[in-house]
């Protein structure tokens, strides 16, 4: 199976595909607005003006797996992450990333381990995945790993097209 296969619907229920993406680099983060990590917004929304003219986008994929901490409606995380981070961003509709329910593109993604070569379920909200304008996952950045570190920049400087 390939990233961009599984069947997505974006924040506002409209069919989507990651196939939207092919050919670009994509930063995909599993996002929550009532957790300790949420300030990481600011650090993705700023990846994404720097780099969105180089063929580059950040996708937000809402999960309330992590202590009930994306509790709202589809409407109601588009509205905190507009007004309160101004994300640009493309967002999709709440998915689960660890368990049974989890969604296919997060079994894809899980498969593919962190720095330490460990794979398997997602940690906690935040969680970062690289994936290469070919569509092949490069690296994954564990929640507590800022969207502005030198890793996760050099990484996708590395990773943008032409």
């Amino acid at each position: 199976m390939s990233i961009y296969d599984p069947t997505l619907h974006s924040l506002t229920g409209d069919p989507a595909s990651l196939r939207d993406y092919q050919g670009k680099t994509l930063l995909v983060v599993n996002v929550a607005s009532k957790c300790g990590l949420t300030p990481q917004y600011e650090g993705l929304e700023r990846l994404q003006k720097t780099y969105a003219d180089r063929g580059f986008t950040v996708l937000g994929f809402p999960c309330n797996q992590f202590g009930g901490q994306e509790p709202g409606s589809s409407e109601e995380i588009a509205t905190f992450c507009s007004a309160t981070y101004g994300v640009s961003f493309p967002m999709f509709e709440k998915v689960e990333v660890n368990g049974e329910g989890r969604h296919p593109l997060y079994e894809e993604l899980t498969a593919f381990p962190d720095g330490d070569g460990e794979a398997g379920d997602i940690q906690w909200n935040f969680e970062k995945f690289l994936i290469s304008p070919d569509g092949a996952i490069v690296q994954r950045f564990r929640p507590m790993v800022d969207p502005e570190a030198p890793e996760v920049v050099d990484a996708i400087e590395a990773q943008l097209p032409g």
